[in-house]
């Protein structure tokens, strides 16, 4: 396979974890590799001149996640709406590269996202639960946009108990609130300041509404003039 050839490059790749809910740190020295995207456990990286395959490394102290990760890609087996999975290294997964941008991406471009997305995870979740899994840790950052439907690419939490309830605010403050935006590019610390109210946030105490208040009062006193921005941009 051509992973195992890849092997000795992707030994090449250091990972190092930064702590929960920080993006891990990437030193590589390799020439024919190229990042494509960064998390809290691994980095996924796919060959130059062969960009079939993305290869998931993970940090030194994260790589028992690669056998769990392994046996939930096992579980979903084919799906419209997860990669395929290929096998796994060491410290790596191998699974297909998809194309497409993020809806975090999509959201700081002004690039509309259709209701079939929403439509999409959904039916990706209804998938995963039919498999005896509990999808979660859905975000902005692990749904791919491509040719006008979803894919999610990170399965990682399927294994844990609970409802962090990710999704289901996510699809709330999509339809209530994302007709108000939707075209517009959000500056960048608009989306991080939500990402990190919500990681520091108590997920059954979390109400969309109360946030979306405690985010206008915080465009007030930034003196951000974000309404001013959207209507330049509209």
């Amino acid at each position: 396979m051509y992973w195992d050839i890849a092997e000795k490059e992707l030994k090449k790749i250091k990972i190092t974890s930064n702590g929960k809910n920080e993006l891990v740190s990437v030193n590589t020295n390799s020439d024919t590799l190229e990042c494509v995207g960064v998390g809290t456990d691994a980095a996924v990286f796919r060959f130059i001149n062969n960009q079939k395959y993305a290869y998931k490394v993970f940090s030194d102290d994260k790589v028992d996640k690669i056998k769990l990760e392994s046996a939930v890609y096992l579980k979903l087996g084919h799906s419209e709406y997860y990669p395929e999975f290929f096998g796994n290294g060491s410290n790596f997964l191998v699974i297909s590269h998809e194309e497409g941008i993020t809806l975090y991406d999509c959201l700081l471009k002004g690039i509309h996202i259709p209701k079939k997305i929403i439509n999409d995870v959904d039916n990706a979740r209804k998938h995963a639960f039919e498999k005896g899994l509990n999808p979660r840790d859905i975000h902005l950052k692990n749904i791919i946009f491509n040719e006008g439907r979803a894919k999610i690419i990170d399965v990682s939490e399927y294994m844990k108990p609970g409802n962090d309830k990710r999704w289901e605010y996510l699809k709330e403050g999509y339809h209530e609130y994302y007709h108000l935006i939707d075209g517009k590019a959000l500056p960048h610390w608009i989306i991080e300041t939500v990402r990190k109210w919500y990681n520091q946030s108590h997920s059954e105490s979390f109400k969309v509404q109360d946030f979306v208040k405690e985010l206008a009062l915080l465009f007030r006193i930034k003196g951000s003039n974000f309404h001013n921005t959207l209507n330049s941009q509209g």
